[in-house]
C-alpha cells in the first residue's frame, strides 16, 4: 500500500531487547526523526525497554511512548494457525505491575530454554553459532528470539540472510524448529487486561476468512486488531479494516520494525497509520490517561515507596 503521507504513529516496534537490532534509544530517536509522535515499543514479553527510556528521561521531545508488549500465545495444531500461535500485543499496561511482571518472566523462561534447545540442535547439525550469539545478544539475555539465531547464522555463514535461515532452518518442521511453550492465547488476553492494558491480535491476514477466531479471542478480552499494518496491501488492510469494524475493535498499527531489512527510516516510508488511530486506542484504553515515559507528573511514573 502506497502510504497517503507520512506516519505519526506507529504501534508495533522492536528493540535489541527482545529481537530487534537497534537499542531503545536509538529506535526512539530514529521514529522521532522520522515524524512519529505516538509510539510503542513492543518487544517481546519484556517492558524493560520501556522502562529504561522512563528512567533516563530518554524520550525525544513531541513523542508519546506507550506502554507495549508482544506475546507469541501458543495454540493447540488443530487450530491450525501458523507455527501453532497467534501474536497478541497489549497497549498501556501498568510497567510497574507485578503480577504482570511475574506472567512475562515465566514467558521469558519458556523462551530462553526454547533458545538453548534451538542453540543445541544447531550444535547437533554442526550448525553451532555460540560465539555470533555472544556478539549479537547484548542487551537482551532472557528474551531472545530466533530472529537473533537467523542472525547468527548469517553471521557464520550458514545462511545468507535471515529470510534464508527461516526457510530452511528455523521454521516449523525444519532441522532447528523447536515448538514454543507459554501462555495461550486467554492467558495473555487476561494478563493484559488485568495489568490495565488493551490486548489486540497482532498481523492476523486471516481474519477475514477466519472470523470465527477472532470472535471467540474477542469473548476472552481482545479489543483491538491490528489493520494497519505495513507489508499489506490495500486490499487487505481494508478487509482487516472490515473484520475490526464489524466486531467493533480498535484498529490499530505498526512497522513490526525489527532491523533486519533497513533503517527505521525506510521502514516508515512505507507505513500508514491513520491519525484517527490515535485517539480511538486512548477512548478504548482500560486505564484512562495512560502515560508517556516522559510524563513525570503521572502517578505511575512518580517513583513508588520501597517496599510497595
Amino acid at each position: 500500500m502506497v502510504p497517503p503521507g507520512p506516519s505519526t504513529i506507529d504501534l508495533h516496534t522492536h528493540t535489541v531487547r527482545s529481537d530487534g537490532v537497534l537499542e531503545p534509544a536509538d529506535l526512539v530517536a530514529a521514529a522521532a526523526g522520522a515524524g512519529i509522535r505516538l509510539l510503542s515499543i513492543t518487544d517481546h514479553d519484556t517492558l524493560v525497554a520501556y522502562r529504561e527510556l522512563r528512567a533516563a528521561a530518554a524520550v525525544p521531545a513531541g513523542l508519546d511512548l506507550l506502554p507495549g508488549i508482544e506475546i507469541n500465545a501458543v495454540v493447540p495444531p488443530s487450530a491450525r494457525m501458523w507455527e501453532s500461535e497467534i501474536h497478541v500485543l497489549g497497549f498501556g499496561m501498568d510497567p510497574d505491575d507485578a503480577a504482570f511482571e511475574t506472567a512475562l518472566v515465566a514467558q521469558r523462561e519458556q523462551r530462553q530454554a526454547r533458545f538453548e534447545r534451538i542453540l543445541a540442535r544447531l550444535r547437533e547439525l554442526d550448525l553451532a553459532v555460540d560465539e555470533e550469539i555472544a556478539l549479537l545478544s547484548h542487551g537482551a539475555d532472557d528474551a531472545l528470539g530466533r530472529p537473533t539465531v537467523a542472525r547468527a547464522l548469517v553471521a557464520r555463514g550458514h545462511a545468507t540472510s535471515v529470510e534464508d535461515a527461516f526457510q530452511r532452518l528455523l521454521g516449523r518442521g525444519l532441522p532447528a524448529y523447536v515448538p514454543r511453550g507459554g501462555l495461550d492465547p486467554a492467558g495473555a488476553i487476561l494478563a493484559i487486561r488485568a495489568a490495565g492494558g488493551l490486548p489486540v491480535l497482532a498481523h492476523f491476514r486471516e481474519a477475514v476468512e477466519r472470523t470465527e477466531v477472532v470472535r471467540e479471542l474477542v469473548g476472552l478480552g481482545l479489543g483491538g486488531l491490528e489493520v494497519y499494518y505495513r507489508s499489506w496491501d490495500r486490499l487487505t488492510v481494508e478487509m482487516v479494516g472490515g473484520v475490526a469494524r464489524k466486531l467493533r475493535l480498535v484498529a490499530t498499527g505498526g512497522s513490526d520494525y525489527h532491523g533486519d531489512l533497513g533503517s527505521y527510516g525506510e521502514a516508515h516510508t512505507a507505513l500508514w497509520v491513520p491519525p484517527t488511530v490515535a485517539d480511538d486506542l486512548r477512548r478504548e484504553l482500560p486505564t484512562a490517561g495512560v502515560p508517556s515515559a516522559g510524563d513525570d507528573d503521572h502517578p505511575r511514573n512518580r517513583a513508588k515507596p520501597a517496599g510497595s
